[in-house]
This record gives structure tokens, C-alpha cells and sequence, in this order.
């Protein structure tokens, strides 16, 4: 009964050190990055939008807070 969990052991031990890693492909040049930028302009156009809107929403605050002070007499 207690040989049965180490040889197990010694099984898993000994395929690990039998796995190679496997052996680089040359390659003659180098990737080349992909000029295709329409998928990433496509998901990057929402997050501008929304950065655009909340910019515009954070001075349209500003020009409130503003005017509020001024009427204030501050």
C-alpha cells in the first residue's frame, strides 16, 4: 500500500525529465507587425467617445460651479 503513492511518484518524476522542450524554429526574418489597425480602431472609437463626452460633461460642471460662485458674489 505505501508503494503505490512513491511509484506513482517515480512514474510522474520520470516523464517529466524524459519531456524536451521543443526545439526553436528559425526563422529568417523577423514578424513583421500587422499595419491592419481597422479591429483596433474599431474597439478604440467608443472609449473616445465616451472621453470626449465625459470631458465635455466635467467643463459644462465647471462652467456651472463657476457661474453658481459668481452669483453668489463669490
Amino acid at each position: 500500500m505505501r508503494r503505490a503513492p512513491v511509484l506513482a511518484s517515480a512514474l510522474a518524476l520520470a516523464a517529466l525529465c524524459a519531456c524536451t522542450p521543443a526545439p526553436d524554429e528559425g526563422t529568417d526574418r523577423p514578424v513583421e507587425p500587422r499595419s491592419d489597425t481597422a479591429l483596433r480602431d474599431a474597439m478604440q472609437a467608443p472609449v473616445d467617445r465616451t472621453h470626449e463626452a465625459v470631458d465635455a460633461a466635467t467643463e459644462a460642471a465647471e462652467a456651472r460651479r463657476e457661474a453658481a460662485l459668481e452669483a453668489a458674489g463669490g
